[in-house]
């Protein structure tokens, strides 16, 4: 949680830090370059749900992003994290696609 003395940069390095060491590496690679690029842009508000986010359990994170990747459905995660979520999924499948195609 940012204390009042935390910057806003300072809250950022740290959640980046959190992205990049995570307990499995298939959330290394999702998280770490999410962090790197598109955790900037997120506001005061999404910046507290991301950092939820991260108490949660790895394997459930993927479980809930690998979801919305596949586009088969399964278990999607907690409501509050949907949009997060979502952004985080899109990110990954614009990393991962095919070139030129």
């Amino acid at each position: 949680m940012m204390t009042e003395a935390e910057s806003h940069e300072t809250r950022l390095r740290r959640l980046r830090m959190r992205s990049w060491r995570r307990g499995m590496k298939e959330m290394d690679l999702i998280l770490g370059p999410f962090s790197d690029g598109a955790l900037a842009e997120l506001d005061d508000g999404e910046f507290g749900i991301y950092e939820a986010l991260l108490a949660e359990n790895d394997q459930d994170l993927y479980r809930w992003i690998t979801a919305r990747l596949s586009g088969q459905g399964g278990e999607a995660g907690p409501a509050g994290f949907g949009s997060l979520l979502d952004r985080i999924a899109a990110h990954a499948a614009g990393r991962f696609a095919a070139p030129g195609g």
